[in-house]
């Protein structure tokens, strides 16, 4: 109980106050005492401590203020800090529960029963990983495997994970081989190989590929392309989404590419140029370099030297501020120097590519020893992509500057969350999970960030979700915090402003929308979304999707209903759209802190109060709480159960959805959905830290191999 000092301490003098020890240090004999008493699993032992913990005078029975000191060192141990300021009032639920009769009290008998009842209580929103424990699978067939059957297992799993990825990986390793080998061998039958030797060929070699790399690093963040082709047949076969990572392996190749190509010239044929003799000079080179033999200098500074010098500098700035200590603020540099890390460095730094591109076709236009024009091939590799990407940002240019948008709500909720509400552009069409394009020119006129939809297709309006987690997020919380007011009675949100306020909100401009793969989400039977912190957020949408169209199918039920009452009119029913493939969805969102439920409050809400039929599940855990069955978290536990069946609503999100403590057991929950889905196809969606998502990527896999149910996992890219 290292974290939970003030509880450790109250457990030890309860503890002492049985054994009417009043001392601050106890023998070994005694700890060994209090350690087996503290271990003992059995519930009227576990019930005495944590009596004795509240019943401080010993007198055998429990106040209400000593009830609500319990509550207050519980909640201050589980980091609960609306808790804290609403135990008074908890306390009084649970005197008013117990002590119907109103004499001041309860005693051990009563808590007992208090206690009895908690599962009852808590039969709302029960967790997975509590029903399922009958049904959970067995999985250590898998692990007593030998090393050879557990090697290959692992080696086939990883190729059904990973297959997309190979083919296009090997398809453009085998390129780029191809493209060396060729130039290579091409300029081994040169003239100058007689003087330049094989580091000419390699420095061509590595050439090739570099023009071939710097088309094709273009081609992954088209990002209309992307999304167009994700959505044809080709989205089976290529993965799309990887569209980033992918960037990234391209820019280390290029790396690797300028080192082969720069350090040859430079540190060797170079030199064997300017040493060779007048002799081989005149026979070999003469003809490409003129009639005298350039020192160093003249082949440093020439036209083709300075191009080059230029490109390798701007390309490692960019290259370099790109990496994650820099663009995350991992590295921290004394001023001024702080300005060469954040986003905005990367953002701005990533532009000097326009230049390097130029300074890429003058130096591929001016080579030493290609002369005819329909050889020098740099442009040719180039043209194509290169105005692809122009008419990428040319389209989001002009649509952006038609996609204006009206402010309709700002609230800044608990843990640096902003939301922002907007008016829907008429010819802005999107699915549910997919995210877009955000500027606000009062922050700064070039940028533009992506953020998942948090709003529904069905809405008649935009909104996003946008957690302080850089500079430009911390500038634009700022910009809005100064346009907001406080909240008013009954609102949550520290700050808010609506349509009263709305024309001294700041100025804002959006693009897209673009593909993600939780847009897939209709094309399986069940759903499982998990979200980790702000990565609910992709999910939050298809909640909302999904829960309009319950509402719309019960309407289309009631009115068919209606109509076929009505004998006498024509039976000619109207054609109906295709029903929605996807029959349950659940959603388990993570948190570390409590004011985090705040975010979505209003959308778990509306899912309890209008999903009749239980379609969507939803379980909330908050992992700053002890797990269920500990000591500092059950009181809490048992408040939370009281007060939603007094009430309907839990104490921790404020919400008619129940929250659980500590992580999910994610082997029992896909367990569950296992047993309770036979034959079905689950789409896994996540969005969150990469730790999480090797762990259900596996399970995944182990659960398709055992059984009927099929998991499909899908990780959110940014």
């Amino acid at each position: 109980m290292r974290d939970s000092k003030e509880f450790a301490l109250e457990l030890f003098d309860a503890l002492s106050r049985r054994r009417r020890l009043k001392v601050d240090k106890i023998s070994r004999e005694e700890l060994y005492e209090y350690w087996s008493q503290i271990t003992d699993q059995s519930f009227d032992s576990r019930l005495q401590i944590f009596f004795d913990m509240v019943d401080k005078n010993e007198d055998g029975r429990i106040a209400e203020e000593e009830v609500k000191e319990i509550i207050m060192l519980s909640a201050s141990a589980n980091k609960l800090s609306r808790l804290k300021e609403q135990a008074e009032e908890y306390a009084a639920l649970i005197m008013e529960e117990l002590d119907p009769e109103g004499l001041g009290y309860i005693e051990l008998w009563q808590l007992e029963t208090l206690l009895l009842q908690k599962d009852t209580y808590l039969n709302y929103s029960q967790a997975l990983s509590y029903t399922s424990q009958a049904l959970s699978q067995n999985l250590q067939g898998l692990r007593k495997k030998n090393r050879i059957k557990r090697m290959s297992t692992e080696f086939v799993y990883y190729l059904q994970e990973n297959w997309r990825r190979l083919w296009v990986l090997s398809l453009w390793i085998l390129i780029m081989i191809g493209l060396f080998t060729w130039k290579f061998f091409q300029y081994k039958h040169k003239d100058a190989f007689h003087v330049m030797g094989y580091c000419l060929l390699t420095a061509k070699g590595a050439a090739e590929t570099l023009k071939f790399n710097m088309a094709l690093i273009l081609l992954p963040v088209c990002r209309n392309t992307i999304t167009w082709l994700r959505s044809t047949r080709l989205g089976f076969f290529v993965p799309f989404d990887d569209n980033i990572n992918f960037h990234k392996t391209i820019a280390a190749a290029i790396v690797v590419g300028v080192i082969l190509h720069v350090g040859n010239h430079l540190a060797c044929d170079f030199p064997r140029l300017i040493s060779s003799s007048e002799n081989d000079y005149h026979r070999y080179l003469s003809s490409s370099f003129g009639k005298h033999k350039p020192t160093y200098w003249d082949l440093v500074k020439g036209a083709e030297g300075i191009t080059g010098i230029l490109m390798v500098i701007f390309m490692a700035i960019a290259f370099i501020l790109a990496t994650r200590w820099f663009r995350r603020n991992l590295i921290k540099l004394p001023k001024p120097f702080d300005r060469l890390t954040g986003f905005n460095a990367f953002w701005y730094s990533h532009h000097l590519f326009v230049i390097v591109y130029i300074l890429l076709i003058v130096h591929g236009i001016l080579l030493f020893l290609v002369h005819k024009w329909y050889l020098k091939t740099t442009w040719m590799y180039l043209a194509v992509p290169v105005l692809a990407y122009a008419g990428e940002r040319t389209l989001r240019f002009f649509r952006s500057g038609f996609s204006t948008v009206r402010l309709l709500k700002v609230a800044i909720y608990p843990g640096n969350v902003l939301t922002l509400q907007m008016s829907r552009p008429p010819q802005f069409r999107y699915k549910s999970g997919q995210y877009m394009f955000v500027q606000c020119p009062a922050v700064s006129p070039f940028e533009w960030h992506p953020f998942s939809i948090t709003s529904a297709p069905g809405d008649d309006y935009l909104s996003v979700h946008i957690r302080q987690l850089g500079d430009w997020t911390q500038e634009l919380k700022r910009v809005f915090s100064e346009a907001c007011e406080p909240p008013v009675a009954g609102k949550s949100g520290l700050l808010r402003a609506d349509e009263t306020t709305k024309k001294s909100l700041p100025k804002l401009l959006i693009d897209g929308p673009y593909g993600a793969p939780a847009q897939d989400y209709r094309n399986y039977d069940v759903l499982l979304l998990v979200g980790l912190g702000i990565g609910a957020t992709p999910f939050i949408s298809i909640l909302k999707d999904l829960l309009n169209n319950i509402v719309k199918q019960e309407e289309q039920a009631v009115n068919n209903s209606v109509g076929s009452n009505d004998s006498n009119t024509n039976r000619v029913s109207p054609k109906r759209k295709k029903a929605l493939k996807t029959t349950n969805a659940y959603f388990y969102w993570v948190t570390r802190e409590q004011g985090s439920f705040d975010w979505f409050k209003g959308v778990m809400n509306e899912v309890a109060e209008l999903d009749q039929r239980g379609v969507i599940e939803m379980h909330n855990y908050l992992t700053s709480v002890y797990e269920e069955g500990d000591a500092r978290s059950a009181l809490i536990t048992m408040v939370q159960a009281l007060n939603h069946a007094k009430n309907g609503v839990d104490i921790v999100s404020g919400t008619r959805v129940r929250t659980h403590f500590a992580r999910p057991n994610w082997k029992k929950v896909l367990s569950k959905l296992s047993s309770k889905h036979c034959n079905a196809r689950i789409g896994v969606f996540y969005c969150g830290a990469p730790v999480l998502a090797k762990e259900l990527s596996k399970l995944c896999y182990e659960f398709n191999q055992k059984g009927s149910t099929k998991f499909e996992f899908h990780k959110e890219h940014f």
